[in-house]
């Protein structure tokens, strides 16, 4: 029995003739996306005098079951499309089909990069329709970045990376690997064919730039291994930026073929089209963003530069098994002016409600809500609203109207402001779940502190803000102290460390001028110095010398994980019962574990559950 996944791929050349001739008795399943119907063929097949083309349904015959993307969709087992066909301005727009100037498209690019994946918080594919245009993009990015910092200090270039299969080389530098390769890859294997040298020669270049960007060491004649570091970096973007340096991830790989079938990665969330596809392929390849994480990755983000609107119908048409009729309504988002009207109505209704509690509509009001009822019915309108705003915000065709229009339904000074507040109050309706006296509302409650963490806000920045409002000339002053500390308060990632940063703020003089190295320096001499007088009252509390509690401290923290037998270590001196040290352990966990999660600034303690 063989079982093969992506068959529609795998199955119709030499692999499949190879295998059915050795094992003719073997019993085939496949399992595709997307079938080989008669319309998306492409491979012919000859029996006596007539030709035809092959189809999924004449290797494997009969269809066991089916299960379509729209039934996927539907299911959330895989995300919807938001689709953003790219009109250049001018007075003749492209045809279907009809490529554009690519230094206009780099530059659109650049310009819609941040919001298609949230402030970097994702990355992207570049898909060109040949080698010659991915050498092109490659050198075309490298030199309009290298523009804009020239032009703009503080400009943040994109991370590029481009993977091509190599042209056939020798023997002795892995040509068998290479054909391999290029069984699936059909644009790539006709285009080696003409100009190999020039393409080698290219591609060398690309991969030492990598080797620059990145720090390793890879070359041609070991192609797999620089195609794996490279599907390594894309998948990387999981880590934050303070676990893994964003220097060290991907933004966007420029490829032809390759990574547009069979890749998944959940934090890959746009593909940028300079190629013309259709039917399967254009499925498969829009289907390399649609990998579900959370609410913060609403959609798969397609930015078409080729006009193949009748393309991506018909495709859908193709592959939604019998729901055709309501297929583009199931695979597609809604459009800006409607998502737009979504986000009206759920602000409404938390309008209705605040007034409803005898409040006004406004992020003061919340503290004074009665009773956890009430406070989590604000935590679930709420964060409606932030969802809907969070797909908005990933549109990469709102127009001047749409931008207003939204501005108008929620200021963005307003939605901060909400920010800060709703977690505030999750934070405290957390902090009772699992209790035994906790209500069944605030038990159930989902806070979905993702959607309240920004990609673009962290400490690095954080700090930046902090030196540019204490500069002496007003004139250099970004924001207000009261916005500043509304920033601080609207993003999750800084909840645990958002009391000491407004300390730090409240602790510097007015008008003082300091660099970014003196402020963080002096922030985290501040930190370190509450920390350890915090640390030393719990010991005090507990009965329990200072420095062996620092001690037991740095060891979690230095390995992140905790450990209950060094914790009955650190309370042997106190020479009590099993039962009295239980107890005590229970007391002072329940000092010590918000202390611990500060100090971990949101990484996990593997082990600390078990007290919580």
């Amino acid at each position: 029995m063989f079982i093969f996944d992506e068959c529609h791929r795998s199955q119709f050349g030499e692999n499949h003739r190879a295998i059915v001739e050795f094992f003719p008795n073997a019993q085939l399943f496949g399992f595709t996306g997307t079938p080989i119907f008669p319309k998306n063929a492409t491979y012919q097949q000859i029996e006596g005098k007539e030709a035809s083309y092959k189809t999924t349904a004449d290797i494997f015959q009969h269809q066991l079951h089916s299960y379509t993307i729209t039934d996927a969709i539907e299911d959330r087992n895989v995300l919807r499309f938001h689709i953003d066909y790219y009109k250049p301005e001018g007075k003749n727009p492209p045809k279907s089909g009809e490529a554009i100037a690519k230094r206009a498209i780099v530059e659109a690019i650049l310009t819609k990069h941040d919001a298609a994946t949230a402030g970097r918080k994702f990355n992207a594919i570049l898909a060109t329709s040949s080698i010659n245009d991915a050498i092109a993009y490659h050198d075309l990015f490298k030199e309009i970045q290298a523009e804009k910092q020239a032009e703009d200090s503080d400009f943040q270039p994109l991370n590029i990376a481009c993977v091509f299969s190599p042209p056939a080389i020798g023997k002795a530098e892995g040509n068998e690997d290479v054909r391999q390769l290029q069984e699936d890859l059909p644009t790539e294997k006709a285009d080696n064919q003409v100009e190999p040298e020039v393409k080698k020669a290219a591609l060398k270049a690309i991969m030492s730039d990598y080797n620059a960007q990145y720090g390793t060491n890879h070359d041609i004649n070991t192609f797999d291994l620089y195609y794996q570091d490279v599907q390594k970096r894309i998948k990387d973007h999981q880590y934050t930026n303070q676990d893994l340096p964003h220097a060290q991830k991907i933004d966007i790989t420029i490829v032809v073929d390759m990574l547009l079938t069979g890749f998944d990665s959940k934090y890959l969330n746009t593909l940028y089209v300079d190629k013309n596809l259709k039917y399967h392929g254009l499925i498969q390849a829009f289907s390399r963003t649609n990998r579900v994480l959370n609410d913060t990755k609403p959609y798969g983000n397609i930015l078409d530069f080729r006009q193949q609107q009748s393309a991506v119908d018909e495709a859908i048409k193709l592959f939604s098994g019998e729901d055709k009729d309501r297929a583009k309504e199931i695979w597609l988002v809604d459009a800006a002016p409607v998502a737009i009207a979504k986000l009206e109505v759920a602000v409404k209704k938390l309008d209705q409600f605040m007034q409803s509690q005898g409040l006004a509509y406004a992020p003061e009001s919340v503290p004074n809500l009665k009773g956890d009822a009430a406070r989590g019915q604000f935590v679930n309108l709420f964060k409606e609203v932030q969802r809907l705003k969070t797909q908005l915000d990933q549109y990469t065709d709102l127009t001047t109207e749409n931008t207003t229009a939204i501005a108008e339904v929620i200021p963005q000074e307003q939605l901060q402001a909400f920010r800060g507040v709703y977690l505030e109050t999750a934070q405290r309706l957390k902090v009772q779940q699992g209790k035994s006296n906790t209500s069944p509302d605030v038990e159930q409650l989902d806070f979905e502190f993702v959607l309240f963490a920004s990609a673009v806000i962290d400490y690095d920045y954080i700090m930046g803000l902090i030196a540019n409002f204490k500069q002496d000339a007003p004139s250099k002053e970004k924001m207000t102290r009261e916005q500043l500390i509304g920033l601080i308060k609207s993003d999750a990632k800084l909840l645990d460390d958002h009391e000491n940063m407004i300390a730090y703020i409240d602790t510097l003089p007015a008008g003082k001028g300091l660099d970014e190295r003196v402020i963080r320096e002096g922030y985290e001499r501040f930190k370190a110095e509450k920390n350890a007088r915090e640390l030393a009252a719990i010991a005090s509390k507990h009965g329990l010398e200072a420095a062996a509690l620092q001690t037991f401290v740095d060891g979690i923290l230095r390995r992140m994980i905790f450990d209950g037998e060094q914790l009955g270590d650190l309370l042997a001196p106190l020479d009590l019962g099993w039962k009295a040290r239980t107890k005590k352990e229970l007391a002072l966990m329940e000092d010590l574990i918000p202390l611990l999660h500060r100090l971990a600034q949101g990484r996990e303690i593997s082990g600390l559950g078990a007290y919580e």
